[in-house]
């Protein structure tokens, strides 16, 4: 299945960036606060974990190694009974489990996108893909580090505020980037692709032209000797005794 566009792909993403962090530099005590809430936030968590348990489902579905493909249906109802399991006997930390796998599973299409598009400025999308997939990994390990890092961050206004100006910088970073630099490199790619696919097309149609006309013809239309009624027999010279 084609993945989404890296363009289109850059600006969702830094508009949810934007939206959030907006929020905290204009009214960050009340941005700080919730934050703090959040790890042990339970209704949060459970459409966190069902929604990243559906994704990597999907993900499993849609690969194509041959070698799994008897255990995909085993594999799914496994993986579907974790993410279930995790919401009726894990709930502790219960968001920040979910936000994790969320992550691991969001930076899979973050460099599914990015791999095909030639401009170097693609790293931004890929560096922050592993960034994901190292806090992933981390929270899912250590879900106590994100309350601490959350108060962390939002220990008074000032420090909320700076921090979310930072994170909006970015988003519009990514924006900026969608809309110019990696919506070019694809339109170039997708005119290099229409120029390969032209000359393929004129270089066959070439091939199939020389063919027809070096084809020997037809033995049904070849020109036929005329043939005489009488053979003709080559005449013996006269010999002198």
């Amino acid at each position: 299945m084609d993945s989404i566009k890296l363009s289109t792909l850059a600006v969702i993403l830094g508009l949810l960036i934007v939206a959030l962090n907006l929020y905290g530099v204009m009214k960050p005590a009340a941005f700080g606060a919730a934050a703090r809430k959040f790890p042990r936030n339970t209704p949060v968590g459970y459409p966190l974990m069902l929604l990243a348990t559906v994704w990597f489902i999907w993900y499993v579905y849609q690969e194509p190694i041959a070698d799994f493909a008897a255990m995909k249906p085993y594999l799914c109802a496994f993986f579907a009974a974790v993410g279930v399991g995790a919401c009726i006997f894990v709930q502790d930390y219960l968001p920040v489990r979910g936000l994790a796998v969320l992550l691991l599973v969001a930076a899979k299409c973050l460099v599914d996108a990015a791999r095909w598009v030639d401009t170097e400025w693609r790293l931004v999308i890929t560096t922050l893909a592993y960034v994901w997939v190292l806090a992933g990994m981390w929270f899912t390990v250590s879900p106590w580090r994100l309350r601490d890092l959350i108060h962390w961050a939002t220990a008074n206004d000032q420090r909320t505020r700076l921090l979310s100006a930072v994170r909006l910088a970015f988003g519009l970073v990514l924006i900026g980037l969608g809309l110019t630099v990696y919506r070019t490199a694809e339109n170039k790619e997708v005119m290099r692709l229409s120029s390969i696919r032209t000359w393929s097309v004129e270089r066959v149609s070439v091939e199939r032209v020389r063919v027809n006309g070096d084809a020997p013809t037809p033995r049904s239309h070849a020109p036929h000797a005329p043939r005489s009624s009488r053979s003709t027999l080559p005449t013996l010279p006269t010999l002198h005794v």
